[in-house]
């Protein structure tokens, strides 16, 4: 191996041994791009269990050094990268001051953090087990939550822009949120402001339950409380209701979706997670989400 790989190499060995699933980007904190197989393969493809190198983005994550070896080899001037989310255990905090993002001592305690290799910080808390969203922080401008369907660039990685690498400022154990962190990454997101649209149908619309929402009128009022209660109740549903309250769940994602409060990527991602927080088999979790979203008539 040439360039910075062996560096990236013995670092992400060190994140293995934390349990800290890690890929490689390419060049630019982008994923690599799927291969032609599996760009065209579809939602029946399943991203967690394919055995490509680095396909699906943050999916190609894993705890194989021999793996993450011949990512580096495929692609050695790649970026080194960790899943974050409850696989990791890791909820970090993006703050970005080029987009106005500040440190609150009062909110953010310290922890085990990076200086990106862009000027900002990565601090890493432990995550609180129930799913929580990559989303920009409510109320914070240019503080991004990087958790559940998300990932941080990782040192010793070089910025592609600024050619500065990321470093680790104190190698401290990663801390438990505090109480108010802790309230402000599970808060709900403002409500979106763009316009609804109705699903995209092949046929007869899906017949709607009659209640537990108020998209039934034509429009979702508070969507960011309704995810967070559909991801809620799969996280207490009881052992044999999960595969039948994570479709339900999707059902109601699908209808965000139509209604453009969040992407179908998006949706895919926090609800896959809730499912895997709720010990549900990855075919358990395709085929409750594919058939909420294809019984909503919402594309995927």
């Amino acid at each position: 191996m040439s360039g910075p790989a062996p560096a990236l190499l013995a670092a992400a060995e060190s994140y293995i041994e934390a349990g800290w699933p890690v890929f490689v980007l390419g060049r630019t904190k982008r994923p690599v791009a799927n291969c032609p197989r599996c760009r065209d393969a579809g939602r029946d493809h399943d991203p967690e269990a394919c055995a490509c190198l680095s396909c699906h983005g943050f999916y190609a994550a894993t705890l194989d050094l021999d793996r993450v070896a011949a990512m580096l080899s495929a692609a050695p001037r790649g970026l080194l990268a960790i899943r974050t989310g409850a696989l990791a255990g890791l909820v970090v905090v993006d703050i970005d001051p080029g987009h106005g993002g500040r440190l609150d001592p009062a909110l953010m305690t310290p922890t085990a953090a990076v200086a990106s290799g862009g000027g900002g910080w990565h601090l890493y808390y432990a995550h609180p087990g129930p799913p929580v969203l990559s989303r920009r922080l409510p109320g914070r401008t240019g503080v991004d939550v990087k958790a559940d369907g998300g990932y941080v660039v990782a040192p010793p990685s070089i910025h592609p822009v600024t050619r500065t690498p990321y470093r680790w400022t104190a190698r401290q154990t990663v801390g438990e949120m505090p109480p108010p962190l802790h309230a402000a990454v599970t808060a709900p997101a403002a409500p979106s402001s763009q316009p609804t649209r109705p699903p995209a149908t092949a046929g007869p619309p899906a017949r709607r339950p009659t209640g537990g929402d108020d998209s039934a009128g034509g429009g979702i009022s508070r969507p960011d409380l309704l995810l967070a209660a559909h991801l809620a109740a799969v996280a207490r549903a009881p052992e044999g209701h999960r595969r039948t309250t994570l479709y339900g769940a999707a059902r109601g994602v699908a209808r965000l979706v139509a209604a453009d409060h969040l992407t179908a990527t998006e949706a895919w991602a926090a609800l896959a997670d809730a499912g895997r927080a709720a010990a549900q088999t990855e075919r358990e979790i395709r085929g409750a989400i594919t058939g909420g979203f294809r019984d909503e008539g919402v594309p995927l």
